[in-house]
């Protein structure tokens, strides 16, 4: 019987980070599912196996292995096929830490969300409430919307836009007290490695920058209404 919350956790070229965000879920008293989602073609792609075996008899965990999509592209597959099976549907980056605290941050996303359709997001110690890195949802919204992220997108901007989604649904809590810590270069947390480089090159932010503000000026409107008529519906 699966739990009713599903993180979704793309990664690329770090398998380490697998026994370190299953640490930090046994360190938080986690329950929620996590699934992984490596590239066939990731060059670490034997350590991803070996972590695959070493976890094979962990329940809340998955392996999925799939021709690469880059980012968005993984995520929103992952989003649109679990969105049926789950009550909520949570993204974090490899490089995302939850930290412990009175109630396990996992929990509280359940609660937060409870009421009905809405996103919800916690501090990771960069951005706080400005940016919503890590992010959980109610499934309803992938369903609605067919995506978890605007699918024009490839790696960067998503979590702008869940900060205008819950917007305009007037839905969107942030609890700075959950931490879900990111474990970033630009916070002198990580090595900047080929990944980082990759994502963050000057063509990927010009090209995500000008995809986002097209959605905005374009499709935004009409997901905004299909939303807001989801919270009304709930």
């Amino acid at each position: 019987m699966p739990d009713d919350l599903l993180v979704i956790i793309p990664t690329r070229g770090r398998p380490h980070a697998i026994p370190e965000i299953m640490q930090a879920w046994d360190d938080t008293g986690a329950t929620a599912d996590v699934l992984f989602c490596v590239d066939k073609d990731d060059p670490e792609l034997a350590g991803y196996k070996q972590q695959a075996k070493v976890f094979a008899d962990d329940g809340r965990v998955r392996f999925v292995f799939w021709a690469r999509k880059r980012l968005v592209g993984t995520l929103n597959q992952a989003a649109v096929k679990n969105a049926g099976d789950y009550r909520f549907l949570a993204f974090m980056g490899d490089d995302h830490r939850p930290r412990p605290a009175d109630q396990p941050w996992d929990e509280r996303i359940r609660i937060c969300l409870s009421g009905g359709s809405g996103i919800v997001y916690g501090n990771d110690l960069l951005q706080g409430e400005k940016m919503a890195t890590a992010v959980a949802m109610t499934s309803d919204i992938v369903e609605t919307l067919g995506v978890m992220v605007p699918d024009c997108l490839v790696h960067l901007c998503a979590d702008l836009v869940w900060m205008e989604w819950g917007k305009a649904m007037q839905r969107i809590t942030y609890l700075p007290d959950m931490v879900i810590e990111h474990m970033h270069p630009a916070a002198q947390k990580a090595e900047l490695d080929s990944v980082y480089e990759e994502c963050n090159s000057p063509q990927q932010v010009a090209s995500d920058s000008e995809a986002y503000h097209t959605y905005m000026r374009g499709e935004f409107k009409a997901d905004a209404d299909k939303l807001r008529a989801l919270v009304a519906a709930s």
